[in-house]
């Protein structure tokens, strides 16, 4: 098992690359929608990420389909990816 801070080293330099959101799309099995969404934006927060959104639920049967949005950059954001020239990065 990694360490920590390698962890965070490396999910660091992975999310440099993302040029705009990372989707996560899964089955919860739950209650309501309602808790669908919140265990969807739980889950994202727990993995660092602090601009989220749902951007699709759907309640059948016991749970609820949810595809959830971590946006890294947004329209106008400054593009690590972009700016490679100007940031110093190690073996891409």
């Amino acid at each position: 098992m990694m360490s920590s801070e390698r962890g965070d080293e490396l999910l660091t330099k992975i999310t440099e690359q993302i040029m705009d959101a990372l989707d996560v799309e899964t089955f919860f099995v739950c209650a309501s929608e309602e808790e669908g969404r919140n265990l969807m934006l739980g889950l994202l927060k727990a993995w660092g990420f602090t601009d989220v959104d749902v951007v699709f639920a759907q309640f059948e049967g016991p749970g609820v389909r949810v595809r959830g949005r971590a946006y890294v950059y947004r329209p106008a954001d400054k593009y690590r990816w972009l700016l490679k020239d100007t940031v110093p990065q190690e073996g891409c």
